[in-house]
């Protein structure tokens, strides 16, 4: 049961004393340093990769490195019988080399005049999620010189999001606005071109494609379409506030940093009986909130969280206020029969009241479906000759931003093969992806 307690919104947890102390700086441990396979079982000693020692400018071994070596031992140059080793420690903090960056014409592939066109590409990017950067990457290394209109608020869901925990690469964790950071200045440094406008009219009906954005038109030759899906919140300005400090909108991605904690769901559809299903996987106690007294959720759903031990169903209730300061602390509800309100202790609101697909400048154009999703055919492609799709604008059921990024990926590889089908673009190698 909810239990009412007495509550302001504007109470502060006790801060722990910081007593952490600055520890001298320590270079990470190669886990491969040293490490030494041998394929041809004999007591040989080992050569590094890249080393000489068969040719007389280093080392006093019979074996030869990988690919090298004109002296003895396998007469192609390889190691076939020998030991392979990993030698000696990689410096992990070493700074990156540096990249040229890409001056050249549109698709010129960074040679000759740097005039180039600043509203012509052979392939505009809509969007600036883990779907529009990734791709932005993939498709400057292919010289295809991308454009990049990101929103006049990029980097999408992520921004919003305080740790992210399940992305590849990040052991520690990372927030979720570092994490666009690191996106966008990896796309920038391959030469992709970035503007922080939104779109506000496209034309599709010929190419190049037009797109209009605060005054100026593009053109381009073919389009990636990642423009996300945006969460529906309640609207509350205590909400917003505290939107990763308990507010979230995603229970894959935070889930995790409830455990044994009591919290809260609110919606009705499938998303909210999901999200709360999934949540009983950390939580101690999951209350369902829906204003209505009836689901709009399919039958076999709400008979799954009736039979969930972990979660309690209120029906309505409604949410006013989320309650607490630094994090989330309690919820105000209201009965919406009644209309008397109660303060309630809780530690977690998730907010599953359903996504709004980006797509309303694109739905004169491309094949929606019933919940306003862009429809992908042949894996990244629409309907239209040259008009890719990636990321959640289409994507409503993993929502991911790793799920996201590997479409990005596609849609870029499928552009530019694209492309160069049309000889619009020259054939890359499979090495500029």
């Amino acid at each position: 049961m909810l239990r009412s307690v007495s509550m302001t919104d504007d109470r502060t947890p006790d801060q722990p004393e910081d007593s952490t102390r600055s520890e001298p700086e320590t270079k990470k441990a190669d886990p491969f340093a040293g490490l030494t396979i041998d394929f041809g079982g004999g007591a040989v000693d080992a050569v590094p990769l890249g080393g000489n020692g068969a040719n007389g400018s280093g080392g006093g071994s019979d074996s030869v490195p990988i690919g090298g070596g004109a002296g003895g031992g396998n007469p192609g140059g390889g190691n076939l019988g020998g030991p392979i080793s990993f030698g000696s420690p990689i410096v992990f903090d070493a700074p990156a080399p540096a990249v040229e960056q890409r001056t050249g014409h549109p698709g010129s592939g960074g040679t000759g005049d740097d005039d180039r066109d600043a509203a012509r590409t052979k392939l505009l990017i809509i969007g600036s999620g883990p779907a529009g950067l990734t791709a932005a990457i993939y498709a400057s290394r292919a010289n295809l010189d991308p454009i990049v209109l990101a929103g006049v608020v990029p980097g999408g869901q992520l921004m919003i999001t305080s740790d992210v925990e399940n992305y590849p690469g990040f052991p520690e964790g990372i927030l979720g606005p570092e994490l666009m950071a690191k996106f966008r200045e990896q796309a920038e440094r391959f030469g992709s071109r970035i503007h922080d406008v939104d779109v506000e009219r496209v034309d599709l009906s010929s190419r190049p494609f037009g797109v209009w954005a605060r005054g100026v038109e593009y053109r381009a030759d073919s389009i990636i379409v990642a423009t996300g899906a945006s969460a529906l919140w309640l609207g509350l300005e205590s909400e917003t506030r505290l939107r990763g400090r308990g507010v979230s909108a995603c229970a894959t991605c935070d889930g995790f940093f409830f455990r044994d904690k009591e919290i809260a769901v609110v919606g009705g559809g499938d998303t909210a009986l999901e999200e709360a299903t999934y949540l009983t996987r950390f939580a101690s106690k999951v209350h369902l909130l829906h204003r209505r007294d009836t689901f709009r959720a399919s039958k076999i759903m709400v008979e799954r969280a009736e039979a969930n031990p972990k979660i309690e169903i209120h029906t309505n209730l409604a949410v006013d206020e989320v309650l607490g300061g630094a994090k989330v602390e309690g919820l105000r509800l209201r009965d919406t029969v009644t209309d008397q309100q109660r303060d309630v202790p809780m530690e977690g609101l998730f907010v599953a009241i359903g996504y709004r697909p980006n797509t309303e400048v694109f739905r004169d154009w491309l094949e929606v479906d019933e919940k306003g999703y862009l429809v992908v055919r042949d894996e990244t492609g629409s309907q239209i000759e040259g008009v890719f799709i990636a990321g959640d604008v289409h994507d409503h059921r993993y929502r991911q931003a790793v799920t996201a990024a590997g479409d990005g990926c596609r849609a870029a590889i499928d552009a530019e093969r694209w492309l160069e089908a049309e000889g619009i673009s020259e054939a890359t190698t499979a090495t500029a992806w």
